[in-house]
């Protein structure tokens, strides 16, 4: 098991899909930056269905020791920058990102990265979850970006195709 590095979005879609719990199980170690507690908090003062970071007994907040420029990188938000850096600073460990953009960066800078249809995928595969279509139906109708084309894909890796 890997560390994972996760960014809001993928800490908020698990929440509200009811699968938080993944994280700690998947991963050896849960570290969310600084700057995505402070988004998640900023988020949860304002009523939306987002966890406690504070609260969550697994997940480690750490800041990054260092912020050195990443190419290709003036789109990327607070919480993203800090999630690449932590990952290129901690050898061996996973960025968890969905922003497309935030991918492009990981790749560029050879950081391993995956996402919440990648979480998703690994928790089938681990025998955590019996099956990831419901799941990712219910992404889709709490606005996670998916074509229907993805979804198609994504379900495709897991085995359930009609």
């Amino acid at each position: 098991m890997s560390e994972l590095i996760c960014d809001t979005t993928v800490v908020q879609y698990l929440h509200q899909i009811g699968l938080l719990g993944l994280l700690p199980a998947l991963a050896s170690q849960v570290i969310i930056p600084v700057a995505v507690a402070e988004e998640l908090a900023v988020g949860l003062a304002r009523g939306i269905e987002l966890p406690n970071v504070q609260a969550l007994g697994w997940a480690r907040v750490l800041s990054p020791a260092a912020k050195p420029p990443l190419p290709d990188s003036s789109d990327l938000g607070a919480g993203e920058l800090e999630v690449l850096w932590l990952a290129n600073e901690r050898q061996g460990s996973i960025a968890v990102l969905d922003d497309g953009k935030a991918r492009q960066v990981a790749a560029a800078i050879n950081v391993p990265f995956t996402g919440t249809l990648g979480l998703l995928l690994d928790a089938k595969r681990a025998g955590l979850v019996s099956a990831i279509a419901p799941y990712v139906d219910e992404l889709r109708q709490r606005n996670f970006h998916l074509s229907l084309r993805a979804r198609a894909a994504i379900l495709h890796e897991a085995g359930e195709t009609p």
